[in-house]
């Protein structure tokens, strides 16, 4: 049983290691579109 726990207390390990070394390193690209909003004055509170 105990084997079992460290097995997995070591892949949960190795998993959340992988996801931060792959968000440190990933590299998104930018969106290339413009995008220009309206936002009307009604919704800005006075």
């Amino acid at each position: 049983m105990i084997r079992i726990a460290v097995l997995l207390l070591v892949l949960l390990l190795v998993i959340v290691g992988g996801g931060i070394v792959f968000l440190s390193s990933y590299d998104p690209a930018a969106p290339s579109v413009k995008i220009e909003k309206v936002v009307p004055d009604a919704r800005f509170a006075r």
